[in-house]
């Protein structure tokens, strides 16, 4: 099978509200993600260990700090065809808007695609944590003939509502979609799956086209939207066919979502596995060296390269990249992205002059249920507690969203504060 005939884009999303803050500063594929990693790694690993490497990322808010990112990863010698390449939202002399959707954003750049000589487009999301074997699906997508192929995940009739359910016959042809149904009555008759729990079969929000069908379809089709207007649309002209999947897979969309992802990977077995051999996840290499540990008590714990902790108390926290925790802090179920950089002396001098926290965590700190963005300076004897069943809120140093304290980028939480 040939893979030099795929072209892959990567939707960037748009502004990324329900990720708020840590979208603040940066577009939404750029989040940190365990410890080292930024969620635009998993489905450019994805498609790097499927033999997939000629891909376009496809972006508009916030984008520098991915841009950044992409061009000191991802570089392929000059003897292959391959390349990761940001598509950036542009003016043309035919258009002078933002992307406006999903379906919106690819059909602006068409213009970038047409001259690349490829028989199928595969489309993807840059926020979901989930490893596929893309190759699978684009034989089951050419296998059956289809136009149009759409991974899909069973799922309960609580999560339903939060997808786009797909009605699938037994040759896995989709004969009806429903996007987001709210109510049982909107979900009568679009059971697909055989496990009574998970009887339902919902879109994962990745596509394979026919590349002739998707140009079509985008002209043809007026709405913005893969999932509300360009799918719909397909399933009454094209052949379009779902590709099963039942294997690990979390839309990291929200806050929540995102912090119980990352705690979930200091569990004794993680869902998502980022030690398999065979099929890594790639990142930037930062050249770090490794973590200090000094008289710590640590209970499942993830910690990335070049830390120092020092005296803490740590339980089922993920410490992200050049993290510094400091004698006597106490930190359970915390999500610590780390920082950029490390301070000197001669930056800590300054720090005290200026009566500003060190980067990291200071003395005494207690902290529980929260996220703590990158470069955060949190002072000694700080207290941040859990928030769960309150309303959210933002506050000038920290914002509550679904009762998790998060903490954003360069944030600076004065000594002996209390949250």
């Amino acid at each position: 099978m040939a893979k030099a005939d795929v072209l892959v884009l990567i939707l960037g999303g748009g502004r990324g509200t329900r990720l708020y803050p840590l979208t603040k500063l940066r577009a939404k594929p750029a989040v940190p993600l365990a410890g080292k990693y930024r969620l635009i790694d998993i489905p450019v690993s994805n498609c790097i260990n499927s033999g997939f490497t000629q891909i376009f990322i496809l972006t508009q808010f916030l984008s520098a700090s991915l841009h950044r990112h992409v061009f000191q990863t991802y570089k392929f010698d000059i003897f292959t065809p391959g390349f990761v390449e940001i598509l950036a939202a542009e003016q043309t002399l035919t258009s002078t808007d933002w992307y406006q959707g999903t379906a919106d954003a690819v059909r602006k750049q068409l213009h970038h695609l047409e001259t690349r000589p490829a028989e199928d487009i595969l489309i993807l999301a840059g926020d979901h944590l989930y490893r596929m074997d893309y190759r699978e699906f684009l034989q089951h997508h050419r296998e059956t003939r289809a136009d149009v192929t759409i991974a899909a995940i069973p799922v309960s009739a609580a999560d339903a509502s939060r997808y786009g359910i797909l009605k699938i016959d037994e040759e896995t042809r989709i004969t009806a979609f429903r996007e987001k149904p709210e109510t049982r009555e909107e979900l009568e008759g679009l059971e697909s799956h055989v496990d009574a729990e998970r009887p339902y079969m919902a879109s994962m929000g990745i596509y394979f086209f026919r590349r002739d069908v998707l140009f079509r379809l985008l002209d043809e089709v007026e709405g913005e939207d893969f999932g509300k207007h360009v799918i719909p649309a397909a399933i009454q002209s094209e052949r379009v066919y779902a590709f099963p999947f039942d294997g690990y897979w979390e839309d990291i969309g929200t806050i929540r979502a995102f912090y119980q992802a990352n705690l979930a990977l200091t569990r004794p077995n993680p869902p998502f596995n980022f030690y398999d051999p065979n099929r890594p996840i790639y990142t930037r290499p930062r050249f770090l060296p490794a973590s200090r540990i000094d008289g710590c008590r640590l209970d499942r714990v993830v910690v990335a390269e070049g830390c120092r902790l020092y005296e803490a108390d740590l339980e089922e926290c993920v410490v992200g990249l050049r993290s510094i925790v400091r004698p006597g802090a106490r930190l359970r179920q915390v999500v610590m992205m780390g920082a950029d950089f490390y301070e000197d002396e001669d930056q800590k001098a300054e720090n005290r002059r200026l009566g500003r926290p060190n980067v990291g965590i200071g003395a005494n700190a207690v902290i529980e249920r929260a996220i703590i963005d990158k470069n955060a300076r949190i002072g000694e004897g700080v207290i941040i507690r859990s928030h769960e069943g309150e309303p959210d809120r933002e506050e000038e140093h920290y914002v509550v969203r679904d009762g998790i304290v998060v903490i954003p980028k360069n944030a600076v939480i004065p000594p002996g504060t209390t949250i």
